[in-house]
């Protein structure tokens, strides 16, 4: 997943920060409401993790306006507070979970996965790129109305493409999350399904969504 998590005690966002990535994860962090609420209305997020009390305002606020502006996002509060008010509260506003501190990181990771498992089975079924759709219930890919037949490897490609697009994905992360395989730096399969897929889109738009970056991966470019 690639997470945004927001809060302001260093020790504490490290902590997160390295237990998330060690566990696969993307993360980016910000310090701030302000940082943090234009971080994720730019909705190139899966999961927020928000503390509750930072130095220029508090998360319940912050969650309640980005509702308020349509960012959907799952939401994980994290507070020192205990008492039941206080999580009812943060329910109230849009958050979809609260841990309180100090936390497990084992139970922070299992209440990441739990909101990721209900938004999947309760989420949207689609998937919308610019001039991209994909129908992940039918498996069906689309340019612009027009049905592209892909091939499953390139359809599970397209759909972590999506999922994590305007980021910089490595090959290593793609053979792990798309075919959870080892990247064997001696073959370029990699690169031939990607050259697949781009070639498959570009028949249907001038749009280059796939761009490669040197030395580093791939970016999935969507606006």
């Amino acid at each position: 997943m690639n997470i945004l998590v927001i809060e302001d005690d260093p020790s504490v966002r490290t902590l997160v920060k390295a237990v998330l990535e060690h566990n696969g994860n993307s993360v980016e962090t910000a310090e701030t409401i302000h940082d943090g609420q234009a971080l994720a209305t730019e909705g190139n997020f899966e999961m927020i993790v928000l503390d509750l009390g930072l130095p220029d305002g508090d998360g319940y606020e912050m969650c309640k306006e980005i509702r308020d502006k349509g960012v959907t996002t799952p939401v994980l509060i994290l507070s020192g507070e205990h008492e039941t008010d206080v999580k009812v509260k943060c329910l109230k506003v849009g958050a979809d979970d609260y841990l309180t501190k100090p936390f497990n990181t084992e139970e922070l990771l299992a209440r990441l996965e739990a909101i990721q498992r209900r938004t999947e089975s309760s989420g949207d079924q689609t998937l919308v790129c610019g001039e991209l759709k994909v129908d992940l219930l039918k498996r069906e890919f689309s340019v612009n109305g027009e049905v592209v037949q892909l091939t499953n490897n390139e359809f599970n490609l397209l759909v972590y493409f999506i999922k994590n697009k305007n980021r910089i994905i490595t090959q290593e992360e793609l053979a792990e999350k798309v075919w959870d395989i080892h990247f064997d730096t001696q073959t370029n399969y990699i690169n031939v399904y990607i050259s697949y897929l781009r070639k498959k889109i570009r028949e249907h738009t001038e749009t280059d969504y796939i761009e490669t970056i040197r030395k580093k991966g791939f970016t999935f470019r969507c606006e």
